[in-house]
């Protein structure tokens, strides 16, 4: 009854076993040495690739077997995070861990780099009712030309497979009435499928709204009173954009300051200095326990599910993050891209 406890934790922490009849010890060190050159493999080849041609790391099942693995990995990283020199590195071999963790557990990877893989906003389902939709209306057209005398092979033969599996033949008499039939049946269904469309839409939409309207109402109440625009108005120039921002932010002016500075430098003077900002451990850890498993990612395409698995990362996190305030710098993995969308078609006139 004593030594049960230390059974069920050792039993637990196991990784994988190979083969339940071997014995235990041999087959987790197999299955150790085996994750631990996967790991390296896994390291290499993210070194040696650039953060927009990096894989799209897929969601995994929370389950024991995958918390397993990813705990077995951990204390595997003490060696790389120790040698890690910087942020861009430690945030490689993190995301080399991740995908070793993908590969051990047999989970699909995409091999296209994240810059091309763009998912579609359509979710598959519906797309694929679009795709039933545009094929029912097609075989109405072809099954109209042929009751209306059109007897070309292709169009025989698309009537033909419509009533296939049915005691139904072109040469019967009746043969109009069963392709009335048949049209009707089929705009049915395309009334059906339609109204399913619109009631996703309408669900959707009404989620989106009662969302917004706890998060911010005055936005919402913008977006309900200001018109649809349907973005066919002309585009802004880009040269005139790009020279209108970069007289803003590019071009350094002399500022002629009055006396007012004088006197917000006097009021000042009282303020007592804040204390230095340290980043501890517990800092990194309390912020990504707090953050969502699967958020959209960065620039590294790294989820903060594997921050939160791979916890000996904390330490060497808070020490660079460090090192990166009291530099005031960071690396460029931290950096983004902003895109100028023009809101209406007044654009063009404000510039």
């Amino acid at each position: 009854m004593i030594e049960q406890p230390a059974n069920v934790d050792a039993a637990v922490n196991t990784p994988v076993v190979v083969d339940s009849n071997d014995d235990g010890t041999v087959s987790q060190e197999l299955e150790l040495e085996h994750m631990r050159s996967r790991l390296e493999e896994a390291i290499v080849e993210t070194r040696s690739t650039s953060l927009e041609n990096r894989p799209r790391l897929p969601r995994i099942a929370l389950s024991k077997r995958n918390r397993a693995v990813v705990r077995a990995l951990n204390p595997m990283l003490v060696t790389y995070l120790e040698a890690s020199r910087d942020l861009c590195e430690t945030d490689s071999i993190l995301f080399g861990a991740a995908l070793a963790v993908c590969r051990i557990i047999g989970a699909k990877v995409s091999t296209a780099g994240r810059a091309t893989g763009h998912r579609s906003a359509i979710p598959a389902w519906r797309r694929r009712i679009e795709e039933r939709i545009a094929k029912a209306r097609a075989l109405i057209g072809r099954m109209i030309c042929f009751r209306s005398g059109n007897n070309r092979p292709r169009i025989v033969c698309t009537v033909r497979m419509a009533f296939a599996g049915t005691n139904v033949s072109l040469s019967q008499p009746d043969i109009t009435q069963k392709l009335t039939e048949r049209i009707y049946d089929l705009k049915q269904r395309i009334a059906a499928w339609g109204k399913r469309i619109r009631r996703y839409t309408e669900r959707s939409t009404g989620f989106n709204q009662n969302r917004l309207f706890q998060s911010d109402q005055k936005r919402l109440y913008a977006s309900l009173e200001r018109p649809i625009v349907s973005g066919t108005g002309p585009a802004p120039n880009q040269a005139d954009t790009v020279a209108f921002w970069r007289g803003l932010w590019s071009e350094s002016v002399n500022h002629s300051e009055g006396s007012w500075t004088e006197v917000v430098a006097s009021q000042c003077a009282g303020i007592t200095p804040k204390d230095p900002v340290i980043i501890t451990p517990d800092d990194v850890a309390e912020a990504v326990r707090r953050a969502p498993n699967w958020k959209s990612t960065g620039l590294d395409g790294l989820h903060h599910y594997w921050l939160k698995g791979f916890m000996l990362c904390h330490s060497v996190l808070a020490r660079q993050f460090q090192e990166a305030l009291d530099q005031k710098s960071l690396p460029s993995l931290f950096t983004g891209i902003t895109h100028l969308v023009p809101k209406d078609q007044d654009t063009q006139t404000e510039m």
